[in-house]
Parts: structure tokens; sequence; C-alpha cells
């Protein structure tokens, strides 16, 4: 008895003194962090980033994603930019990610930054600015990115499949994963209109139209005349074709995602599982009679809480000389 106690007390200070290291880790990461050691670092970000986005705005969505899919796999730390082993596949290659693009604008960004000040800014960081940069360049919020962020030194591929929340979960899945993460329900729905950018592949999503419950059925959530129309961009099987998740705007940052949702035209089985909850329902319903009033505002605060997630700050992790590599 003695010993199962002293075992107990043990392991709840082993739980309070991990609250304690996060906490103290977020704490690290401050506005202008770079100020003095790499003051022209985020006017570098940004107007490199500019040079990729006004050529190629779609890019603006999986770099966005990028970040997501980051700070969702031990935390913010610059893992899903590691590049795979011939001792370990690293997160960039697991299955969720394989779709992830843009990786080229961060290696810029990251070289750009390096010949002003080498050695000093994370790859995380750069991650982090350049998602922020990219939606503001689409007509999206701009929001102040705490800095301070440190790399990681592990990426492990199994991991991502683990921790991304996939296209196919219900609400209570997602609301378990975003709660894992510390992010509340109200994180969950904001955060879900990043689908108001981007495209999918057909596989993502062809089951709701050709064999949702194994008996060649599409899923009854799914407005029916939205199935049409999604049968004729995708047929049973592909894997190649490309669906923008918010037609007609899927270039631009808006509050539209939220009108499509409300109409049962949400792509994915998690935009749907919006509507099973009361409180992400009400969210959807309000941005989508309201034009998005305060989604704008909303989305720059899920963002920023979401870019503190388990970071490395202080001596923790490195700072990578090239951001698809632990440095030697």
């Amino acid at each position: 008895m003695y010993s199962q106690k002293l075992f107990s007390a043990f392991f709840l200070q082993l739980i309070l003194a991990i609250l304690v290291l996060g906490v103290a880790n977020v704490q690290c990461l401050k506005h202008d962090f770079y100020k003095k050691t790499c003051p022209a670092a985020e006017y570098i970000v940004r107007k490199t980033t500019a040079q990729y986005i006004s050529k190629a705005p779609t890019l603006a969505a999986p770099l966005l994603r990028m970040h997501f899919h980051d700070c969702f796999v031990r935390g913010c730390d610059g893992s899903v930019l590691l590049n795979s082993t011939k001792k370990n596949q690293a997160e960039k290659d697991a299955i969720p990610n394989l779709s992830l693009r843009g990786y080229h604008v961060i290696d810029a960004v990251k070289t750009a930054v390096e010949k002003k000040c080498p050695g000093v800014v994370s790859c995380t960081d750069i991650l982090a600015l350049v998602a922020r940069d990219a939606v503001s360049m689409i007509n999206g919020p701009y929001w102040k990115v705490p800095t301070g962020r440190r790399d990681g030194k592990v990426s492990i591929a199994l991991e991502a499949l683990t921790n991304l929340p996939p296209p196919f979960a219900n609400i209570t899945q997602l609301k378990s994963m975003f709660g894992s993460k510390g992010l509340s329900v109200k994180d969950l729905v904001v955060l879900s209109g990043g689908h108001t950018i981007g495209t999918s592949h057909c596989s993502s999503f062809t089951n709701r139209l050709y064999n949702f419950t194994g008996k060649g059925d599409t899923d009854p959530s799914l407005d029916p005349n939205y199935v049409i129309h999604l049968k004729k961009k995708c047929k049973a099987g592909d894997v190649k074709t490309l669906v923008e998740m918010d037609p007609g705007s899927f270039k631009t940052f808006d509050e539209d995602y939220y009108t499509l949702v409300a109409k049962r035209r949400g792509l994915f089985e998690s935009d749907a599982a919006l509507l099973n909850d009361a409180q992400t329902r009400k969210y959807v319903k309000v941005q989508a009679v309201s034009h998005g009033r305060s989604f704008g505002k909303d989305f720059a605060a899920s963002m920023v809480k979401m870019g503190k997630i388990g970071v490395l700050t202080g001596k923790a992790g490195e700072i990578r000389k090239y951001c698809a590599f632990v440095n030697k």
C-alpha cells in the first residue's frame, strides 16, 4: 500500500513537472524575439514569401496546412520539414503529408535569412511566420507571431498517422484530438475554417460518394445535389484528380467555408461533423449568416494558440542550418 501511494505521488509530481515545463516553454516565446539578434528577420521572411505567393497563390493553403501538421505532431518543432534517412521514415513521408508542398518556399526563406543572420532564426519560427504571411497575402487575417521556437531533432512517420486528424474523423474524435493538444472546441471549428483555401484529392472523400457504409451508398449527410456535382469530377477509385475545397474562392481566404458546411456541402466527413455538436454547429451558422463577422479575428487567435503547442525553447533542440536536415 505504501509503495502504491509513493508511486502515485511520484507520478503526480512527474505530470506537474511536465505541465510546468510546457508552460515555461510557452512563456519563452515573445513578439520580436529576434529584435536584437536579427532585426530584419520578419521583413526578410515576408519579402521572400511574397515572391512565391504573388506568382502562385495556391501555395498559401499547403503552407498553412504544413504549419498545422507540424504543430500536431511533437508540437511546433519543425519536425515535418525533416527528410527521411536510410534508418528512419520521417513525418514528411507519412501518408497524410504526401500531398504537402511548399517546402521550397521554406528553404528559400531560410537561405535568405541565413545570409543575413546565420545560425539565429529557427526553421520552426520561419514556418510559423511563412504560414501567417501567406494567409494574409490572399485576403486572410494578419496576426503577430510570438517567436523563439527551436528546432527538434526527431521526426517519425508513424506519429503523423496517429496525431493528425483524418478527413473521416467524427466530432467526438475531433474534439478529443484537438483537446489533447490543449485546443478548445472553438479552436476546432475556427481552425477547420482553414479549409476555405486549397484543394483535395478525390481519394480523401470518394467513399462518401460511392461506398459510405460498404453497400455502394452515399453519405446521407452530404447534399444530394452536391453528390451529383462531385461524381462528375471524381470517379470511383480516382486518386489523382484535385477538387477545390471551397469552390469558386479556393484561392481566397474568406468565410465561404462555413456557408458550404451549413448547406451540407463540406467536402470531408470531418467538415460535416461540425454540424453534429451544438457549439460547433452554432459557430458555423453564425459565420455563415454574418458573412464571417468574427472569423478573421477568431482564426488569428486560434493560430497563435496552436503555434504554442509543445514548443522547444531556451537550450532545447537546435537552430538548424538547413531545414530538411538535423545539424551534424
